[in-house]
């Protein structure tokens, strides 16, 4: 089981670097605070880090205790079937398809994802064309069993954030912030560390709220930690992340069990992100050249 816990970091870890890869990500990037491309570059190395180092850290210490220790096994499963893996690669292609259509187009995110839906939808009609028993496996009857009461949830806290964005909340814990804490890196880690008790998709809209590109410019240090720390910061805590809270509903997960045997693995992964991301900001690695400025100024 411990596998999971391992699952739950790898799915906010493989968020942090793609746009389209988390909600967290995905608000910052439609809202304009990063880009596709320098997400990519900044963030995919410490998102890796903080996948491995907890990796590596379980696999050290379930050897050597000799406990959790499963087989391969755990990994194997029955041969997908050659039109699922051509439905799956078609899906995954619609995802990359969203930043590059942004792109290309200039038009609002949320109309290449609709188009990819559409173009899977038809796609997916086609090849079970004729098929009546295969009814489950269209896009209508996923569609159906979207979780309403989740959707919901995230609309109400989007609604609750908005609110305290205009009574003026907001801006006064971002001067509380400006006032006592002097670098947006500790800023930035900190919503990251609460990331691991509340939802990291209100703490992001928070955040929004609390700061625009006047206070921090597109794809600023200020702006990549936030997609870096509350996405990678939900592992700490398995209710932090819907990853998280998933992996308890379908696995039966105790919180303590989680809090005993992954949150200090995942909280090691998360300091060595940090720690990557500023030794490689620092050293200007990933520092955007002046084509893809023009680029990145384009989209």
């Amino acid at each position: 089981m411990i596998l999971g816990g391992v699952v739950v970091i790898a799915a906010n870890a493989g968020g942090a670097w793609s746009p389209i890869g988390a909600v967290t990500t995905t608000m910052l990037w439609i809202n304009g605070q990063v880009s596709a491309v320098q997400t990519m570059k900044g963030l995919f190395l410490p998102s890796v880090i903080s996948l491995v180092v907890p990796l590596v850290l379980i696999s050290l210490t379930s050897g050597v205790n000799g406990k959790e220790q499963r087989s391969l096994d755990v990994f194997a499963s029955e041969p997908i079937a050659p039109r699922g893996q051509l439905v799956f690669s078609v899906s995954l292609g619609a995802l990359i398809f969203v930043p590059v259509f942004r792109s290309l187009t200039g038009l609002p995110p949320y109309i290449g994802m609709l188009l990819g839906l559409g173009m899977l939808w038809i796609f997916v009609d086609a090849i079970h064309y004729g098929e009546s028993e295969r009814q489950k496996l269209k896009v209508p009857h996923a569609l159906s069993r979207i979780d309403t009461q989740g959707a919901l949830f995230f609309l109400g806290i989007l609604l609750s954030v908005s609110s305290l964005e205009v009574a003026g909340i907001l801006r006064e814990i971002a001067n509380y912030f400006d006032a006592h804490v002097p670098r947006c890196e500790l800023i930035a880690s900190a919503i990251g560390l609460i990331s691991a008790v509340i939802d990291n998709v209100p703490l992001v809209a928070a955040t929004m709220g609390m700061y625009d590109v006047s206070s921090f410019p597109q794809d600023s240090e200020f702006w990549q930690m936030i997609a870096l720390c509350a996405s990678t910061g939900g592992s700490i805590l398995i209710i932090g992340s819907a990853a998280g809270v998933a992996f308890m509903g379908m696995e039966k997960v105790d919180f303590f069990w989680y809090l005993r045997k992954v949150s200090g693995f995942a909280l090691a992964g998360y300091a060595a992100g940090i720690a990557a991301y500023l030794a490689l900001h620092n050293l200007n690695i990933f520092q955007p050249t002046l084509a893809e400025v023009h680029f990145l100024s384009g989209s």
